[in-house]
């Protein structure tokens, strides 16, 4: 697939760059000798010409004092670190609207590293067992609720698929109310401030629903075995593989949000809606090398820099695409899409708490969440405070199609148009 942006629009290399630079100046060469997904291919199209003049945009002026600007379309690509601010709020404050007046805990459920290659070996196998991640979480979770508090439960699951060094880490995040409500409706079952569900015990539910859900998958003949792993076509191979998976601790992770849920949702909202690494981590990109910062978890969260060949980079971000149409934002129990709205307004008259009031002034767009978000109005004039009047740019494959369309600026202004 060719990689080409508006005359003018790739840099040269540079000390300060964005991942679309990066695809840009290494793109084009890390795709002859790598095979892409579609999806992958996707995302390093539109990550490539998001907000520029190929998807096109508008041109703002001030009648009143000459004030111009031009501004370029979203790709709007859940991959791409400029895009989905909106949508992320949005789903922050949808998420908000829902909590209950009782205490929450966040849980996490990670997959161990053997299976690393056979999820990333096939969009086939990313569907099937990242499909079973979230399964096999949902159904520990939902029985634990049943077995020990006597009730339905209600939580929220969100994957992720990274560290901070983008290498495949596949866990789940998942709040959950700690309480349940009885299956007759008439109560709610109170859970604990401390505690909810035993650790160990989750843990070993977690993994022999995965490994018992891998092994149909296997015998079913529904996974692309990868090379290096091309023993599990043998019965008694596949049997003793897994067999060592179950005798290997599984980590699940669980407590009380420190700052409340609230705050857990805004974490949470940092990755709902986009993937690995955000530009302003990426700190340069030169001679073929890029150069990024992370934090190291095991060395007491301290801010490090690492310096990866511009092909390893890319390959660590790609292999977090996930394939088309993949949910990767789920809820399930109290909280699942056809039953929440009467499951929570139940829940709500049980504890004796009032329904959320809906803000009358609610954004709904790009130029109402840059009010709420950070104070600016940009359908006013930013020299005299007039409003601006707007015309719509029609999407182009090179600026020069269109003489009014100046070459996209090397840095975009800080808000979304999508």
């Amino acid at each position: 697939m060719s990689l080409a942006v508006p005359d003018g629009a790739a840099p040269a290399e540079t000390s300060s760059c964005e991942l679309a630079d990066l695809f840009r100046l290494y793109g084009e060469a890390y795709q002859q000798t790598h095979p892409l997904t579609p999806a992958q291919r996707k995302a390093v199209w539109a990550i490539t010409h998001c907000r520029t003049a190929a998807l096109g945009g508008h041109r703002q002026w001030c009648p009143a004092c000459g004030f111009e600007r031009y501004t370029y379309h979203s790709c709007r690509n859940r991959h791409c670190p400029k895009c989905q601010s909106t949508a992320t709020a949005a789903w922050v404050a949808a998420r908000q609207e829902e909590l209950l007046p009782v205490p929450y805990f966040h849980n996490v459920f990670t997959l161990p590293h053997e299976l690393n290659g056979m999820i990333l070996y096939s969009p086939r196998n990313q569907r099937a067992l990242l499909g079973l991640l979230f399964d096999a979480t949902a159904q520990t979770l939902l029985e634990f609720g049943r077995t020990d508090l006597g009730g339905k439960v209600g939580f929220t699951l969100v994957l992720h698929t990274w560290d901070q060094q983008l290498r495949a880490h596949f866990h789940l995040h998942c709040l959950i109310a700690s309480g349940a409500l009885a299956d007759d409706g008439s109560r709610w079952i109170a859970g604990g401030r401390q505690f909810l569900f035993p650790v160990r015990g989750l843990s070993k539910m977690f993994r022999a629903k995965y490994l018992d859900g891998l092994a149909e998958l296997l015998e079913a003949d529904q996974l692309d075995i990868p090379p290096q792993l091309a023993e599990l076509a043998q019965p008694g191979s596949r049997r003793r593989w897994l067999r060592r998976l179950r005798k290997k601790p599984w980590v699940v992770y669980s407590q009380a949000p420190f700052a409340g849920p609230r705050k857990l949702l805004d974490y949470l909202g940092r990755y709902t809606h986009r993937v690995a690494i955000s530009n302003h981590r990426i700190l340069a990109c030169q001679n073929g090398l890029v150069r990024y910062h992370y934090r190291d978890r095991r060395d007491g969260d301290r801010l490090k820099t690492d310096l990866l060949p511009a092909e390893e980079f890319i390959h660590r971000f790609l292999q977090h695409v996930l394939p088309d149409r993949f949910l990767r934002i789920r809820h399930y129990g109290l909280l699942a899409n056809r039953v929440k709205q009467n499951h929570l307004a139940r829940c709500r008259q049980l504890l004796g708490a009032r329904p959320p009031v809906p803000a009358d002034d609610q954004p709904s767009t790009a130029a109402d969440w840059m009010r709420v978000l950070l104070g600016i109005d940009i359908t006013c004039c930013p020299c005299c405070g007039e409003e601006l009047q707007r015309e719509v740019l029609p999407p182009s494959l090179c600026s020069s199609a269109d003489p009014r369309l100046p070459h996209p600026p090397a840095h975009i202004p800080p808000w979304d148009t999508s």
